[in-house]
């Protein structure tokens, strides 16, 4: 890492901490809050800075999220920065320590809501954008900054809108600034999440008739579900994670004197390249026709597929991430390359065909819980690690 990066870098952090301190301090939890404020903050800082940007809608005309783009002078590549400006709920308020919206500095931490998810990120890939404007037509290629505020509800509308825009450059690769200093997370599980319709007929419980409720046939089917095979990891596979199936949720009856004659449930399957969406429905299909060949109902139970992203990975050789990597290393840093078995939005956009990394940021607590907060020591030096990588891609053309 070139001393000159290091210094600038340590000369803007106040900066970067006065702006986040901005954003937390204008609640913005996802589903909950307007989120006009948080993204006013974002605006206004971008126009006194004449950094061109935009906000981006959903369908039904919700702001979902901003977009700064800084193109380059030179031909080449388009690459992108994102970070979330919505959050996850406060949960028990009386339980924090100190306010949630508070945006504190106390004792080196950066304290509230969004410290560590991702506001200070926010903060530091504008501030990225702020430094590459002035030099931008020695670069190749652009640089967008995705600012999300649908991330946490799992709907990744910015993102979506992003990709959906005709006028945006479509990017060659993202990186997602999710906190944590010793891992850069390259890629993750998939998934493939259905609902499950199990059906039986109604009846009085105390009636002299037998009847299998609804209730009795969807255990049946969990046991049946929880004893199904999955394969293991392949020795000779780079993935280095085993899928997973859970049921996540189970719903049927009311009261008690009544047998229910339906019951529904999620269920949740983390997919590897060898066990993939079509694998992890035939397996649910096939313990669903057990099911009702063992148990018969007058309706056969209904499985309804909700939402497939399919699992990814990149090499450590790989663009993003082999220049996030490498500029930590010149850095000085140990940081290493993880699969996540949780999906995130890097699943979304392999879905796309773009490569993406997940996760390089401060130290943290209590992300989505009580007393979140942002570690600062190392504030410079993660924003110098970005700062160099950006500009190694936007070199390299």
């Amino acid at each position: 890492m070139s001393e000159n990066l290091q210094q600038a870098a340590e000369a803007r952090t106040a900066s970067v901490v006065e702006l986040a301190q901005e954003l937390i301090r204008r609640p913005s939890r996802a589903g909950i809050d307007d989120y006009g404020p948080v993204l006013g903050v974002l605006e206004d800082w971008l126009g006194a800075r004449s950094l061109p940007h935009r906000r981006l809608y959903d369908d039904a005309g919700e702001p979902v999220g901003l977009l700064v783009e800084i193109p380059g002078g030179r031909p080449g590549l388009w690459w992108a920065l994102d970070a979330c400006v919505d959050t996850a709920p406060y949960g028990d308020e009386a339980a924090w320590s100190f306010a949630p919206a508070g945006g504190d500095v106390v004792d080196g931490w950066l304290l509230g809501r969004g410290a560590a998810d991702s506001k200070l990120a926010a903060a530091m890939f504008c501030h990225i954008a702020a430094d590459l404007a002035p030099r931008a037509e020695t670069l190749h290629g652009g640089l967008a900054v995705l600012l999300d505020v649908d991330e946490h509800t799992g709907g990744f509308g910015g993102a979506r809108a992003y990709l959906a825009d005709e006028a945006a450059a479509r990017p060659a690769g993202v990186m997602i600034g999710y906190p944590g200093l010793d891992e850069v997370v390259v890629g993750g599980r998939g998934l493939w999440r259905a609902t499950i319709a199990v059906h039986a007929p109604s009846g009085h419980s105390g009636s002299s008739r037998t009847v299998v409720g609804a209730i009795s046939r969807a255990a049946h089917l969990v046991r049946l579900l929880d004893a199904a095979e999955l394969p293991g990891v392949n020795g000779a596979s780079a993935f280095p994670l085993p899928p997973k199936l859970s049921v996540t949720s189970f719903h049927g009856g009311q009261g008690f004197s009544v047998t229910p004659d339906r019951c529904e449930l999620n269920v949740d399957v983390r997919t590897v390249p060898a066990f993939d969406a079509h694998d992890a429905e035939t397996l649910v299909r096939e313990a669903v026709a057990k099911l009702d060949a063992e148990l018969p109902a007058p309706r056969p139970t209904q499985v309804v597929p909700v939402v497939t992203w399919p699992p990814f990975r990149l090499t450590e050789d790989e663009q993003p991430a082999a220049a996030l990597l490498g500029a930590a290393a010149g850095a000085g840093l140990t940081v290493r390359a993880k699969t996540a078995g949780p999906s995130n939005i890097g699943n979304l956009l392999a879905g796309e065909g773009i490569a993406a990394t997940a996760g390089f940021g401060v130290p943290y607590e209590g992300l989505h819980g009580i007393d979140e907060r942002a570690h600062l020591a190392a504030l410079p030096t993660v924003y110098a690690v970005y700062q160099r990588a950006v500009l190694d891609l936007l070199r390299a053309g």
